[in-house]
């Protein structure tokens, strides 16, 4: 399934990955084995996130510029309501979820996701 996604997209989500393992190794050796999960959980939500956005908007194959908009829109919404629920389903039931490293986890991956503009298709 990823094989279909742009090439942008694939790019990022392996940055993302790479972040998230990087961010995961340091705060398990600060925070132990509840900073590591914490920072992969965090990481998670952007990337599950990102990837369903990703494929919601791949398969709005849109014919006109209304369209287009409407499955740009359609896939961000999707991708801020994922965000919701999986953010509040990890703080809800994670007790010992280390929320910095959680949340700054979650946002570097966030920030990563949006350099997708920036990457090539070729």
């Amino acid at each position: 399934m990823l094989r279909n996604l742009s090439r942008p997209i694939r790019v990022v989500l392996r940055w993302q990955l790479m972040a998230t393992a990087a961010l995961a190794l340091i705060a398990g050796a600060w925070g132990g084995g509840h900073g590591a999960l914490s920072a992969v959980l965090g990481g998670a939500v952007s990337m599950l996130s990102g990837v369903a956005s990703a494929v919601v908007a791949a398969l709005g194959r849109a014919k006109s510029p209304e369209g287009a908009l409407f499955a740009v829109l359609r896939a961000e919404a999707v991708k801020i309501g994922l965000i919701v629920i999986l953010l509040w389903l990890v703080l809800a039931m994670y007790r010992d979820v280390v929320v910095l490293v959680f949340l700054g986890s979650f946002l570097l991956t966030v920030v990563i996701f949006a350099m997708a503009f920036f990457v090539r298709e070729y």
